[in-house]
């Protein structure tokens, strides 16, 4: 074998390990972001301007996400409001290994949350990459 063969043997070996041997995984859809018909909004501000702008209803849905098995970054989020009216929830996979999912609503009556925590999390340094 040629010096040149061996080094461009080696030289696709290391390139298919970083590119196959990497498992990573993402994603994102959203509809939205109104329905209905428009209105129009007219106001002059305090130096006599006038300005036009529409308002509808807002209505909308959205989620992502990321799984990376290489760096352990495991996060993502889902929303949806309909008018007033939203929901949705996020969850990120911290250093330690546990888990935090927050589900969340907001109404008429103000934004509620609840965080659920599960998994644990371990102090001893072995979730550590060193990147």
């Amino acid at each position: 074998m040629s010096f040149k063969l061996i080094i461009s043997v080696a030289l696709l070996a290391v390139l298919a390990q970083a590119t196959f041997g990497h498992k990573a995984y993402s994603f994102q859809h959203h509809h939205g972001p109104v329905v209905g018909h428009h209105q129009p909004v007219q106001w002059v501000d305090k130096h006599g301007h006038h300005h036009l702008d529409y308002v509808a209803h807002p209505k909308y849905s959205f989620a992502y996400g990321v799984e990376d098995h290489h760096t352990g970054d495991f996060h993502g989020q889902k929303e949806h409001r309909d008018g007033k009216n939203v929901a949705g929830e996020y969850s990120l996979k911290e250093p330690g290994g546990n888990v935090r999912t927050v589900k969340y609503h907001a109404d008429k009556d103000g934004f509620h949350a609840v965080v659920h925590n599960s998994g644990g999390n371990d102090h001893s340094g072995a979730y550590a990459h060193g990147h």
